[in-house]
Order: structure tokens, then C-alpha cells, then sequence
């Protein structure tokens, strides 16, 4: 959201909505480290004054989300091309439900209670900050709770939705286990934009010691949704492979449909 104008952005998200008939779900951050000093810069848009780019990144969606809720805020023209529906103007187009189909991906606990408090729902994803030491799934585990928590707390009305993203890999074939049959992976820590984060761990074995391996996380046991990360470079053909895998050999055995 550093590199977005929230009222534009707000003109193409309803407009896909309506399109695909309210199917849209949208996933939204302040977005990923840098690949050039301070691109939001290239775009047009700066921080205000004391505020960090993640916080002017915060700011664009509380933007967003308000004129998602299609309420009138704009002066009409006493001179219009067109005629004007009567009192102040809203976003077109509208498109209704819309502000509760959207998600905020979150690396912290705090960015995550954040989500909560405004009623997105939770994108938590391969990676966090570590903010406890404790394994990835355990951390990202309570990450939720406490998003639930004050999700609850904010009296939204409604149940929120929480995603995790894993990478999965079921060993079905000699190529499977050439590209990913190398022994058990673990979470690994790295730094961030000054942050120290933790990834979690890829999930690779045999089909029934891989379903063993999943009932143990935590955080796939907290969440609604599960996105599975692919690794694209090895093609369309491949990464349908695994999927297929996954659906044929995991998912009826952790429950998931």
C-alpha cells in the first residue's frame, strides 16, 4: 500500500468484484522489502512528516477501506456532465460486501491485532518477525490468537478469516524426491529491513509421514484457509504435480477440502 493511491485502487477492486460476482478476495500490506531505495518515491508518494513509509502504507488503507464502505464524501459539481445522484459522492463502482472480502498480510503480532482492530481478515505467511524465539508455527500460532482476540474485542460482528501459507511437497516420485528429498528442513532466521524474522520450515516426506508432520503445526490447526507456495520456476506442469499430490494424498487425511 506505499506504492497505492487508495481511491483508485478502491475504483479497480470494485470493479473486479462486480466482474468476477463478488468473488474477489484481496490481499493487501504495506508490502515487501525494497528492490530500490525508497520506490514509493518513483510513484509520487512520501511519508508525512515523523511517519515511516510502513505507517504511510498503514495509512493508504485505512483510505481504502473507508471509501470501500461506498458512503458519500465528495462535493458534486453544480455543473455536471452527467446528473448527479443527490448528497455527497462515493467510489464507483460500488460494490457491496467487498469491504469484508479484504486481508491484510501481517509479519507481527502487533500489525495483526492492527488488522483486527479495522476488521480485515489475517494473511500470515511463510515468514514473521520473531518476537518470542519459539518455533515458526508456535509463534504464528499465537500471532492468531491474539488477531482473533481482538477482532472480538473490536465488535466487528462477524467471524474473521485467517490464511497460512506453507510449502508443501508430498514425495510420490523419484523426481519429487530428487528436487526435495534431502532430509528434514527447519525454520531458518534472517534479517529484514532491520528486522530479525523467522520462515518457517518446508514441509517435505513421504505421504503418510508428511500428514504426521502437518497435524503437529500449530498454526495450520488455528487457521480457516491454507495457501500453498509453489516454486514457479520449475514449471506448470510440475507445480500441478504437486498439487495433485497434495490433494490426493494429504488433504483427505488432515480433513481438508
Amino acid at each position: 500500500m506505499r506504492y497505492e493511491n487508495p481511491l483508485y485502487m478502491a475504483e479497480d477492486a470494485g470493479s473486479a468484484d462486480l466482474i468476477s460476482g463478488g468473488r474477489l478476495q484481496l490481499g493487501i500490506s504495506r508490502g515487501s522489502p525494497e528492490q530500490v531505495i525508497e520506490g514509493w518515491r518513483h510513484f509520487g508518494y512520501a511519508p508525512a512528516e515523523g511517519e515511516s513509509d510502513a505507517e504511510m502504507g498503514r495509512r493508504h488503507a485505512e483510505v481504502f477501506l473507508e471509501v470501500l464502505k461506498g458512503e458519500g464524501f465528495a462535493e458534486p459539481s453544480p455543473r455536471p456532465m452527467f446528473p448527479n445522484p443527490p448528497g455527497l459522492l462515493r467510489i464507483e463502482p460500488y460494490s457491496e460486501g467487498l469491504r469484508e472480502r479484504i486481508w491484510w498480510g501481517s509479519a507481527s503480532n502487533a500489525t495483526a491485532v492492527w488488522a483486527a482492530e479495522r476488521g480485515m481478515n489475517l494473511q500470515s505467511s511463510t515468514l514473521k518477525e520473531d518476537e518470542s524465539g519459539e518455533p515458526f508455527h508456535v509463534q504464528q500460532a499465537k500471532q492468531i490468537r491474539r488477531y482473533r482476540e481482538a477482532f472480538a474485542a473490536a465488535g466487528h460482528g462477524r467471524e474473521p478469516r485467517v490464511s497460512v501459507s506453507r510449502s508443501i511437497f508430498p514425495l510420490v516420485s523419484n523426481e519429487d524426491r530428487a528436487y526435495f528429498g534431502r532430509g528434514k528442513d527447519g525454520d531458518q532466521i534472517g534479517v529484514i529491513d532491520n528486522m530479525r524474522a523467522i520462515f518457517g520450515r518446508s514441509y517435505a516426506a513421504e505421504p503418510d509421514r508428511l500428514v504426521e508432520e502437518l497435524k503437529g503445526d500449530e498454526a495450520i490447526a488455528e487457521a480457516d484457509t491454507l495457501l500453498l507456495t509453489v516454486p514457479n520456476q520449475l514449471g506448470v506442469s510440475y507445480n500441478a504435480h504437486v498439487i495433485e499430490a497434495i490433494l490426493s494424498h494429504v488433504a483427505p487425511a488432515m480433513g481438508w477440502r
